[in-house]
């Protein structure tokens, strides 16, 4: 148990607050908002539907208290376009802004909507912010801007060059965001997520991220696909990591200096190899005695992909109280019991 976590979420049940989510029917944002209703917060959500899905705001309202649910607002709107959405964020306490279009491959292959959606967007959501004095905004960056740094772990302090659009996008965010600090006294913080999966993460497509895309080859007896020779690691982190460190960024009570970058590493700090990953998720199937016909498929690496992968969180639980509590072994459990769940639903994970 994280004490100074649970003080903070104590803390906002005697006082709630205002929460704008962007992105807030996809993967994370919809995590973000199950867990500040669960807190009795009043929160308001934007989501065009580019990436997001109606099914996971569903998931969210029925899971929580009648009472809760009536706390939600739902805007529809674009980050890219806020021309009469800017009101939304008058009143509002913090903003959490997940909106994004992500995947590397996705920005290698067509750069343009990854930089209006990220770029344009997340400069929108500043502007509108600043205007609205919203106390904190708390951004998702990524560990993408490390790029071709062999550094490890990855900490704050240095990157390397960036290897896709969607690292520039993201990197371009962290630099608006000094900017803003310096010229307009509007300090941002932005989470370096570290590959975060769990409930709610989209396992269709063909840029979906590969934990739901290998637990759903085992549901469905695909093929599982791993790009290179396995021994890839990642810095795989759990969606209640993520959602804690959102929160505690928020609610921050840090020495801000202008001429510091508000970055902080968001991940689990362990490296763990694509081959190690698909035996976890087999082992995790053959102990419920569900024996698939998945068969593993090795092809090539995929260009703008980065060979290791380790983050150094000791900024983050220095200075927001950041502490992980769940592993990666035991998130993929979570994780696999979730979609299990869904597959026997009708129509609540099809393509």
């Amino acid at each position: 148990m994280n004490k100074y976590f649970e003080s903070v979420k104590d803390e906002l049940r005697r006082n709630p607050k205002k929460w704008l989510i962007t992105g807030v029917a996809g993967f994370i944002g919809s995590n973000l908002l199950n867990e500040l209703l669960e807190l009795n917060q009043k929160v308001i959500g934007l989501d065009n539907f580019l990436t997001g899905h109606q099914r996971n705001l569903d998931d969210v309202l029925q899971s929580v208290l009648p009472n809760q649910a009536k706390n939600f607002t739902f805007v529809f709107g674009d980050t890219a376009n806020l021309m009469g959405s800017q009101n939304i964020f008058v009143g509002v306490d913090y903003v959490l802004h997940q909106a994004a279009l992500g995947s590397v491959p996705r920005s290698i292959e067509d750069p343009i909507p990854s930089n209006i959606n990220n770029v344009d967007g997340f400069l929108n959501v500043l502007l509108a912010a600043r205007d609205a004095n919203v106390k904190r905004l708390v951004y998702a960056s990524s560990s993408a801007v490390y790029g071709d740094s062999e550094v490890l772990p990855k900490s704050e302090s240095y990157h390397g060059k960036q290897l896709s659009p969607y690292a520039v996008t993201k990197y371009v965010n962290e630099l608006y965001a000094q900017v803003f600090a310096k010229n307009y006294n509007f300090f941002s913080i932005g989470l370096r997520y570290f590959n975060v999966f769990g409930p709610r993460q989209d396992p269709n497509g063909v840029y979906s991220a590969v934990i739901p895309r290998w637990i759903m080859a085992y549901l469905r007896g695909g093929e599982l696909i791993i790009n290179g020779d396995g021994e890839t690691t990642r810095d795989f982190c759990y969606i209640d990591n993520v959602v804690q460190a959102n929160i505690l960024a928020a609610v921050a009570d840090v020495d801000i200096n202008k001429s510091e970058n508000l970055v902080f590493n968001i991940a689990f700090g362990e490296q763990t190899s694509l081959s190690k990953l698909s035996s976890l998720i087999a082992e995790n199937f053959g102990s419920r005695n569900f024996f698939s016909k998945t068969r593993v498929v090795y092809k090539n690496f995929r260009a703008g992909d980065i060979r290791h992968s380790l983050a150094d969180i000791s900024k983050a639980k220095n200075i927001l109280g950041y502490q992980p509590l769940i592993s990666v072994d035991h998130g993929i459990k979570c994780a696999i019991d979730w979609y299990f769940l869904r597959q026997k639903s009708p129509n609540e994970l099809s393509e």
